[in-house]
């Protein structure tokens, strides 16, 4: 399979793609959250089948308003912790030149943005010196502590780089697992998107989209959706100073 081929270059209709990602898959009957009851298709062997055909007017929903976050050249704050979403945040973030989170949600990252910003210009500020040679000054025991410190900065707020304000937009794989980033961005104002499951409450989420959220390759199609249409926002603005560009993913 050629690279983007999960949403270009594929003669299957959405709900096919989606079909073939496997995000037709709920969790089971008794998990279910009375707020997603609509989306539910049937139940088999106790667990639920999700209804693609109204997920792909969920999908449509959420790439028309990201569509216009890129026209409008906004800022979307990429989140997903748990483990088989890691590498697709990362990739398709870093893409687009937008920042993320693949570890711990730190609270406050937007409640209390000031004190997070001091830490991302302290991580900015430690890289730079770091490649100009400016830590030579310092003794060797000084640098060590300076690493080590960093190391750990490094780990939660290198995807937060250059973020100079509070993010536009959210979005979030599994809002359930993100409850925090979630809450916060719904208190602060920030639109909410996310990819959740049958056991999500959605009725907080602006842009929900109920499919599988806890395998790759569903993972990888929706936050993949979401990128193009954003790019095809960006392209739509000849005068953008700021060209994105999308990497292709690797099945």
């Amino acid at each position: 399979m050629q690279k983007g081929d999960i949403v270009k270059d594929s003669n299957d209709t959405v709900v096919e793609q989606m079909f073939k990602a496997g995000a037709h898959y709920g969790y089971s009957k008794t998990r279910r959250h009375p707020s997603v009851s609509s989306y539910i298709y049937t139940t088999k062997n106790k667990g639920d089948i999700i209804d693609l055909e109204k997920t792909s007017v969920l999908l449509d929903e959420a790439k028309k308003h990201i569509q216009t976050l890129g026209a409008e050249g906004k800022i979307v704050l990429f989140v997903g912790t748990k483990p088989e979403a890691k590498v697709a945040i990362k990739e398709i973030a870093e893409s687009l030149g937008m920042p993320y989170v693949t570890e711990r949600w730190i609270g406050g990252t937007i409640s209390n943005f000031p004190e997070i910003k001091k830490r991302i210009t302290e991580l900015e500020t430690y890289q730079k010196d770091s490649a100009m040679g400016e830590l030579e000054k310092y003794t060797k025991k000084e640098r060590v502590m300076m690493a080590k410190k960093m190391e750990k900065l490094s780990r939660y707020y290198s995807g937060l780089i250059g973020l100079k304000k509070i993010p536009d937009a959210l979005f979030i794989i599994d809002a359930k697992n993100e409850h925090i980033a979630a809450t916060e961005g719904k208190k602060s104002g920030v639109t909410v998107i996310s990819l959740v499951n049958s056991d999500s409450d959605i009725r907080n989420i602006d842009y929900p989209i109920v499919a599988n959220d806890g395998v790759i390759p569903s993972i990888k199609f929706f936050t993949l959706a979401l990128a193009n249409a954003y790019k095809k926002g960006t392209l739509s603005v000849p005068a953008l100073d700021k060209k994105v560009e999308l990497k292709q993913e690797t099945q």
